[in-house]
């Protein structure tokens, strides 16, 4: 069996939320107050073809999703329903937070069959130039490839089997509770970690507002990071949050006027209906 996993405690403001991750539920869409829903063509795409690997987390830092900006896994919510990207699918991180189905094809030996997980992006598996895409750079250009933890990887595949062939496709995440905002920064430079996203999962544009001023357009500093320059202290704060579908939902308040940075707070969410 593989080497055992080190957890630490973790503490947070916020209440963990872990993930499931085996496939057991319906499919879901997707809908706000400000747009209509996507047709059901958009909710999934079509499988393609990819390869997987796995860790095992016996450090405590491979909980971390340095990439995405999310910092450690478990306190934002995300668990071990996790993944790293190859390069070619990163998207240089507006990725972060989408979900992904995977399961284990063509492989009767190693895959479990019957089965299927869904993981949100949270990391990148940086490419290695020192080999060929074919002969060990797993994660170079342009191959499609997933990094699991090791949990999820036993969901789907035999751990001996090391790197399996898989189908993935994008799927609607679903989220407890409402998206975070967590405050970052100093004096007028204000950074917001954006996590827990349900529905597309992935942001592709934020706004904030504080009480004395109009809507703000922030910046995608890296992963979902966004930021702003602006003196918004003494002020509460709204955000508007526009997902990879262009759904849009907005949280009015979310932060009181007597915020401090390196607080974290819950706004609204993507509403998801099922079929």
């Amino acid at each position: 069996m593989p080497p055992p996993l080190l957890q630490n405690p973790m503490h947070t403001l916020l209440k963990p939320l872990l993930l499931p991750l085996l496939f057991i539920f319906p499919i879901t869409s997707l809908t706000s107050s400000t747009t209509t829903p996507p047709p059901l063509s958009t909710t999934l795409s079509q499988w393609q073809s990819a390869r997987a690997t796995y860790y095992a987390a016996s450090d405590p830092r491979n909980t971390v999703g340095v990439a995405c900006g999310y910092g450690d896994l478990v306190k934002a919510g995300y668990g071990w329903g996790t993944v790293g990207l190859s390069e070619s699918m990163f998207e240089r991180g507006q990725i972060c937070g989408a979900c992904f189905e995977l399961k284990c094809v063509d492989d009767l030996r190693w895959c479990i069959p019957g089965t299927a997980i869904i993981v949100s992006v949270t990391n990148f598996c940086a490419p290695n130039y020192g080999f060929t895409s074919d002969g060990g750079g797993k994660c170079n250009p342009p191959n499609k490839h997933f990094v699991l933890p090791i949990e999820a990887f036993e969901k789907i595949a035999i751990w001996k089997a090391a790197n399996i062939p898989v189908l993935y496709r994008r799927f609607k995440c679903r989220r407890e509770g409402g998206i975070r905002f967590t405050i970052s920064g100093s004096g007028i430079f204000l950074s917001v970690l954006i996590s827990n996203v349900a529905g597309a999962g992935d942001v592709t544009a934020v706004k904030i507002k504080g009480s004395r001023t109009g809507w703000l357009d922030m910046g995608r500093k890296w992963g979902q990071n966004w930021h702003v320059n602006a003196n918004l202290q003494n002020q509460a704060l709204s955000f508007e949050v526009t997902s990879s579908d262009r759904m849009t939902v907005i949280s009015y308040n979310v932060a009181p006027k007597d915020w401090r940075f390196g607080q974290a707070f819950e706004g609204k969410q993507f509403e998801t209906q099922m079929y």
